[in-house]
């Protein structure tokens, strides 16, 4: 899963990107410091691994990973150049969903590009920029199609999605709300609408205000007005203290646990963003143990056995005979593999089993 950072210039995605993967973003208090996108890649939090561990004592032990690409400041403009933006843009269309960076905290000291605080504003510039940079791109798609449909009429299948999504893009909203025939899904693959993505509002708030839980929005109206907005355009939203994350990435992992303790904080920003993000994209993990690895996987929701065990390896899938699974709690209550067979609880699920998270799976197979 690749998740691309993006936002105003001095909102705090580079200190957030630092903080969650230990990176080398520059992070200073002027636009455009991050020219070219950095990348990281973060282990997925999943206590289950630990657990597992405990019990199979492997060699080794490997998360699922997500990877964050910090994409430089977009601005007001950005689809026709400004801040260079096309180059900034064309990095969005290669990630799986958005996280969008919004500053929801005051500080005189750090300037904002847009003079003053209004979140509403800053995520309204963003979310436009990218449906002009999609319009462009879909009006020449449109001519291009026109062009070839005297001798190819599917072309018309695709005049017709391209002038739907349009439409929508018109009133400015996304099209990811719209339903779309198989023929018009295939057509989308090709074309990587930035407007199409999903998006995870990260809302920056401040050390004062990232404690209090559910009473931010009272406290917080930058918060407030940010999560109707996001609630209005069917995206998520998280809070979250770049300043924070960025002191908890400094601190050994020993120490992480009662630091956030210290600030009366369940769990860091990290584990949040991700667990929102698992939900956004409907990503689930399954789990394989023995004494070589013990290992999490990153599955869609809906995922049958045999393309599940293709995540492991290409014959694995191809040979699939069956799939051993127990669910993690029922392994975990009853301590070992051999308590979960004499009880009954190891099932052997064929090529129609929909896999669940959680499960802990051997896949038989034979090439």
């Amino acid at each position: 899963m690749k998740l691309g950072i993006v936002g105003l210039p001095n909102v705090g995605k580079s200190t957030l990107f630092n903080a969650m993967t230990g990176g080398g973003a520059q992070a200073a208090n002027y636009p455009f410091c991050t020219i070219d996108p950095n990348v990281g890649v973060v282990p997925v939090p999943d206590a289950r691994l630990q657990k597992l561990a405990e019990m199979y004592d492997p060699e080794k032990i490997t998360p699922a990973v997500i990877e964050f690409v910090d994409i430089a400041g977009l601005v007001k403009g950005a689809s026709q150049g400004e801040g260079l933006g096309n180059k900034f843009l064309s990095h969005i269309r290669e990630v799986d969903a958005i996280v969008h960076v919004v500053r929801c905290f005051e500080d005189a000291d750090i300037v904002h590009v847009d003079k003053g605080i209004d979140p509403v504003r800053d995520a309204d510039i963003i979310n436009m920029e990218l449906i002009l940079s999609d319009m462009e791109i879909l009006e020449r798609r449109l001519d291009r199609a026109k062009k070839r449909l005297k001798g190819d009429k599917t072309a018309q299948v695709e005049i017709d999605l391209i002038e739907k999504i349009t439409a929508k893009l018109e009133e400015g909203k996304s099209p990811r709300g719209l339903e779309f025939s198989e023929a018009e899904e295939a057509l989308l693959v090709e074309m990587p609408l930035l407007s199409m993505k999903s998006q995870i509002f990260a809302a920056n708030v401040s050390e004062e205000h990232i404690k209090l839980g559910e009473g931010l929005a009272e406290a917080n109206p930058h918060f407030a007005a940010l999560s109707r907005y996001a609630r209005e355009s069917g995206n998520g939203i998280i809070p979250i203290c770049a300043k924070i994350e960025a002191e908890l990435a400094e601190l050994p992992p020993e120490d992480r646990e009662l630091f956030l303790e210290d600030l009366g904080i369940s769990h860091a920003g990290l584990d949040r963003l991700v667990t929102a993000s698992y939900e956004l994209l409907g990503l689930i993990s399954y789990l394989t143990a023995g004494k070589p690895e013990v290992r999490a996987w990153t599955i869609t929701r809906g995922t049958l056995a045999p393309q599940a065990a293709g995540k492991i390896h290409s014959d694995f899938e191809r040979g699939f005979i069956r799939a051993e699974v127990v669910s993690y709690e029922d392994l975990i209550s009853l301590g070992s593999m051999a308590a979960v067979r004499e009880k009954g609880l190891l099932r052997s699920e064929g090529k129609e089993y929909v896999m669940q998270d959680g499960d802990v799976v051997l896949f038989r197979f034979n090439v």
